[in-house]
């Protein structure tokens, strides 16, 4: 700003006696002072504005005011042929030669020729002089109304308005215009509804069109120029090769990464189907579940849980605990697998929190907020009350947008193809990958696939540099999610979490029973133990209808978790618990329960139960000895069902009939040792 003049955006001069738009309305410059401007409108009001105020308004224009040449367009330029754009350039040396005498501009040096010197030589003159000089070098329609217009171009655009321009074709050629309304009438029938091709679209718009205009008037063009015209009208979004399901009645949006500058600070988690095959605890091969918990800032993966199949808002729920508390380090891994030989300030951290003396090389934290989709395991209120209980904000992802957990997708990508096709068993991502006796292949339990995943994650992932990793400070520095950890430790620290055992039960699913005389009955199970009874037979004064709170955990039905009226969860063990050596799931019993046919007894039904659910287990362990011990035992049947006549007339015989039939085994040859001891969540915890 200088004198009574002020530049406005875009190079617009405003001076004393300019008229400018300003909210709305004309006003004139009547008088510029510093950094304020005097307007008066039509009817004589006076307003003072700051500049600044001034052409920040949306509304504010400069009336009959040209704008200067602006910056040279200088990335369009680089688009034009070499030979336009050297011609521009030429242009711009006559038209400076025109105006000041010299081709080089103002202040280039040397002498003006006679004929352009501006104290010499009129305007007129000048452009003559050009014109005539431009027809002797050839140059085509070098007449003065073309020197003329070139310099108003370049006062105008600059140097991209000596640019030749031509006009643009158009996109639909010289398509009938009936024919283009018939065509986005067809597009706009067909939305919604399944893909159709490309042949009975134009079917359709060939009936469009009779319908309109009568049969015969106008005519359809030929299929090629019809397919052209479509793929130039229809939005890509719903064009007829592309899945019903892509398309979205919403435009489309551009894409933003999501952002977290601290561990913890947004967190994903997702569910899918890992390729590779596994052995499951009714000795049957299938895919397993795959649940991971994503830390966005540091490309973590802070808690990862295989499930057989059916993934339980339960596994949801302990996946959030998962994540607060130290990940033990295995027996039998090398120590630079622990977290002392990590990328983090390890000394500071074990001042803090105690447990990480023995941890995994892998990170902890509490989750801030949690990304989750709309999927039934993650809207339960198991999942949503373990999140309460850590003060964690659940945001759903928005529908329609695959881009919203971009992060956790692409990481089930990598896990597929860094670990699952190493493991025996690997399916391939799609059947045409899939070798042809990959049931024959698994030999792992799902147990041991979650052993081999948890060590790659600790050994692998955690150390591998990553590319969505790149510190600000170094760009081209790819860094690991443990070394981007340690980066944004000591941005935002560390607060250790301690969970007790009786946390992980309050985070079981919750059931509601009545205590009856024999005890609690879930799903043809019992349960029983001595301090049900003094309630037995009478309500819960907590419980609705009177039922009592039971917490059971899916994968393991062997016990149940009770709340008694004094406020705290008690163990109530499977009265056929002894019966079964490893963890037993809801799956493995509802499969045996389908074996066996349902007994006029029940009591006698249960406890063939436990029997063919202890042979079951056994045989789903792989033999060490051999690896097709596995596959054999898969193709094993289940023993045939135990006949009515042969069972005992009470539950005490049935089990005394057990407790001989244990004894009298284990003095032919002791059972093979058990792989998993009963689930005690008080001893599990001290290893935190």
């Amino acid at each position: 700003m200088s004198g009574n003049v002020v530049t406005a955006p875009g190079r617009r001069h405003v001076g004393v006696g300019a008229q400018v738009r300003f909210e709305d309305r004309t006003w004139q410059v009547a008088a510029v002072a510093g950094a304020c401007v005097r307007l008066v409108d039509e009817c004589g009001q006076m307003a003072s504005v700051l500049t600044c105020f001034l052409f920040a308004d949306p509304a504010f224009a400069v009336v009959d005011s040209a704008a200067a040449a602006g910056v040279p367009a200088w990335g369009l330029l680089e688009s034009v042929p070499e030979r336009e754009r050297e011609r521009a350039l030429a242009w711009q040396r006559h038209i400076r030669e025109l105006e000041t005498g010299l081709p080089g501009g103002p202040g280039s040096g040397g002498v003006p020729r006679p004929e352009y010197d501006p104290q010499q030589r009129s305007m007129a003159e000048r452009e003559q002089a050009k014109a005539d000089e431009l027809a002797a070098l050839g140059w085509p329609k070098a007449s003065r109304a073309t020197v003329r217009r070139m310099r108003a171009r370049y006062h105008a655009q600059g140097l991209w308005g000596l640019v030749p321009r031509r006009r643009q074709a158009s996109a639909t050629g010289r398509a009938d215009e009936r024919v283009m309304a018939a065509v986005l009438e067809a597009l706009r029938r067909q939305r919604g509804r399944s893909t159709g091709t490309l042949k009975g679209l134009r079917e359709l718009t060939g009936q469009i069109l009779a319908d309109m205009h009568g049969p015969g008037a106008v005519a359809l063009p030929p299929p090629s120029t019809f397919n052209r015209l479509v793929r130039v009208l229809a939005d890509p979004l719903e064009h007829p090769g592309r899945p019903a399901r892509a398309a979205t009645t919403t435009p489309a949006r551009p894409l933003t990464p999501t952002v977290a500058l601290r561990p913890g600070e947004l967190v994903q988690v997702d569910t899918t189907r890992l390729d590779v095959m596994a052995v499951g605890e009714d000795g049957r091969v299938r895919r397993p579940e795959l649940t991971i918990a994503l830390d966005v800032a540091t490309r973590s993966v802070v808690a990862a849980v295989l499930r057989e199949e059916g993934t339980k808002a339960v596994d949801a729920a302990l996946l959030m605990a998962e994540m607060a508390v130290p990940h033990p380090a295995r027996p039998g891994w090398p120590d630079h697998l622990r977290l002392a030989h990590a990328a983090v300030p390890y000394d500071r951290l074990l001042a803090l929190d105690a447990r990480l003396a023995s941890a995994a090389a892998r990170p902890v934290m509490v989750p801030e907020t949690i990304i989750i989709d709309r999927g039934s395991i993650y809207l339960s209120t198991a999942f949503l009350t373990a999140c309460e209980t850590l003060g964690t904000s659940v945001q759903p992802a928005p529908p329609r947008s695959p881009t919203a957990k971009g992060a956790i997708e692409r990481t089930f990508a990598s896990i597929n193809t860094l670990f699952a096709q190493h493991v025996a068993g690997y399916t391939g991502s799609h059947v045409l990958q899939r070798g042809e006796a990959v049931e024959d292949e698994a030999r792992f339990t799902v147990a041991q696939l979650q052993e081999l995943l948890d060590e790659w994650v600790t050994a692998c992932w955690q150390h591998r540099p990553h590319e969505g990793l790149r510190h600000p400070v170094l760009p081209r520095k790819a860094l690991a999610p443990n070394e981007m950890w340690g980066a944004l430790l000591g941005a935002s620290g560390y607060v250790p979490l301690p969970l007790a055992g009786a946390d992980y039960l309050e985070l079981l699913p919750v059931r509601f029973h009545p205590v009856t005389g024999r005890g609690i009955r879930i799903n043809y199970r019992t349960y029983d133990h001595v301090c049900l009874n003094e309630h037995r037979g009478r309500p819960s004064p907590a419980g609705p209808g009177g039922k009592w709170e039971v917490h059971l955990n899916p994968h393991d039905v062997r016990q149940v978790y009770i709340r008694l009226p004094d406020g705290r969860l008690h163990e109530i063990p499977w009265i056929h618990r002894d019966h079964v050596h490893a963890p037993m799931s809801e799956t493995t019993w509802r499969h045996i329960r389908t074996t066996l046919t349902q007994r006029a007894d029940r009591e006698k039904h249960e406890a063939a139960l436990a029997e063919t659910a202890d042979e079951v287990l056994r045989r789903s362990r792989p033999q060490p000895s051999s690896p097709a011990a596995v596959a054999q035992c898969t193709a094993e049947t289940l023993p045939p069902p135990v006949a009515a006549e042969d069972t005992e007339d009470s539950l005490d015989d049935a089990e005394a009939h057990a407790s001989d039939d244990a004894t009298h085994t284990g003095a032919e040859a002791p059972p093979p040792p058990a792989r998993f001891g009963l689930y005690n969540a008080f001893e599990e915890a001290e290893h935190w």
